[in-house]
């Protein structure tokens, strides 16, 4: 597996070019099953968990090139599989958002259950039942989950007792094309289902509400083609600001949102960060000071992303204060602490809180992400620790992060791949 080298000590200093959003890329990707028609995505972002829902769309007989390095056409006209495999989706959660397109433009669907970042429980059943809502059959057998339903989907009220993204955009699609008007109630509001849904809509559907909790989606006979610019990543763009503060740094981040990261900005500013914004950049001044710690729950949008919360830990290890992070949307997400531990950071895990008290250095050791968001707060512990810090596993880092190591390097880190 590859590794990286991390040389502690810079202080960050630059503009970094954020890239499209992963998790608004993902369901775009799959929404492109709903037409028979073209789709041309734009600014998608060259990352790993791209590169495996690509090619579970071919395993399926979609067409699919690339016009330009950031862009693809993806012709499902030409699907001859309703079958998601086994060996494709256990390396992606995000792959069970094929079940809803498939459905409701085929009218079955035999997906595997997914896999993805060990950070605790994040069942499919909303996904199930809300599908059922809508008429569908669904059995679960053998680890695969077979959908079918006797013509289109039928309209109705879908309601999630626990707000779930990844199920909102599953039910979201699949109502796309569905007999009448479908309502989705206690939505999750993030901007990348609104994002989903602009997509949607400018491929014909009839689609309300996306950013509320309720969403009204108004089936159609059918969706056409269009062209589509994926959204900024807001996780990558924070997890840049982050490492900035950390670092007592300068930088601005390019082509980005700023409106989708105002929990993110206002710790920030808490942090002692001066931070300025336009309308696609956010600068980001530590003027060479150590930040103050923050304290933080986790929260679905509009509230604090629990994306962010690893790399706020990663700063609060080197903050002013004691900060302490209430993890309320994953069970099992404070896995990087540990290895923040081996650097040399005070941590105290209580339950769902850590409370954290900041030195004034990590110190580098061998380390070992263990999901997504845990490797890219090892970065910034690494960034800020005495010595060269080696990361392992890095193979989740490359699912989310599009070049992290050149963008790291251009902003003055001593970061290096090691390869396999």
């Amino acid at each position: 597996m590859d590794k990286l080298l991390i040389e502690g000590g810079a202080c960050l200093n630059g503009e970094v070019w954020i890239s499209g959003a992963k998790n608004s890329a993902l369901p775009i990707l799959a929404a492109s099953i709903l037409s028979d028609e073209p789709i041309n995505i734009t600014n998608l972002p060259d990352l790993h968990d791209i590169s495996t829902m690509l090619e579970l769309l071919r395993k399926m007989g979609a067409e699919i090139s690339r016009d330009e390095k950031f862009s693809v056409v993806i012709n499902t006209g030409s699907l001859n599989s309703v079958i998601a495999p086994y060996e494709l989706v256990k390396t992606m959660r995000a792959s069970i958002l094929v079940l809803g397109p498939l459905l409701a433009r085929y009218g079955k669907a035999e997906v595997s259950l997914p896999g993805g970042c060990a950070i605790g429980s994040r069942p499919v059943d909303l996904h199930l039942r809300g599908l059922e809502a809508m008429g569908a059959k669904i059995e679960v057998d053998g680890g695969y989950i077979r959908a079918s339903c006797n013509g289109p989907l039928k309209g109705g009220r879908v309601f999630f007792d626990t707000v779930t993204v990844t199920g909102t955009e599953n039910i979201l699609m699949a109502a796309t094309l569905a007999e009448g008007q479908t309502l989705i109630e206690n939505a999750a509001r993030e901007p990348e289902i609104v994002d989903l849904a602009n997509c949607l809509n400018a491929m014909g559907a009839d689609i309300t509400g996306a950013g509320t909790d309720m969403i009204t989606v108004r089936g159609v006979k059918s969706l056409k083609g269009c062209r589509y610019p994926v959204m900024a990543d807001r996780i990558e763009t924070g997890t840049f600001l982050v490492a900035a503060a950390a670092t007592g740094g300068r930088v601005k981040t390019l082509h980005t949102r700023p409106d989708t990261l105002d929990a993110v900005l206002q710790k920030l500013e808490e942090a002692g960060a001066h931070v300025t914004v336009g309308d696609d950049w956010i600068e980001l001044d530590m003027q060479g000071r150590r930040p103050k710690a923050v304290n933080i729950t986790t929260a679905p949008y509009p509230g604090f992303p629990t994306d962010m919360q690893a790399q706020f830990a990663a700063m609060n290890a080197v903050a002013i204060g004691v900060g302490i992070i209430k993890e309320t949307i994953f069970e099992n997400r404070f896995m990087h602490m540990q290895e923040m531990i081996r650097l040399g950071a005070d941590i105290t895990i209580d339950g769902k809180s850590a409370i954290i008290e900041g030195v004034k250095r990590l110190k580098a050791a061998p380390v070992m992400a263990t999901d997504l968001r845990a490797s890219a707060s090892l970065v910034i512990a690494g960034l800020v620790a005495e010595g060269d810090t080696l990361i392992d596993r890095i193979y989740h880092i490359d699912r989310g992060y599009e070049a992290i190591e050149e963008k790291f390097r251009a902003l003055g880190a001593g970061i290096r791949r090691i390869k396999a």
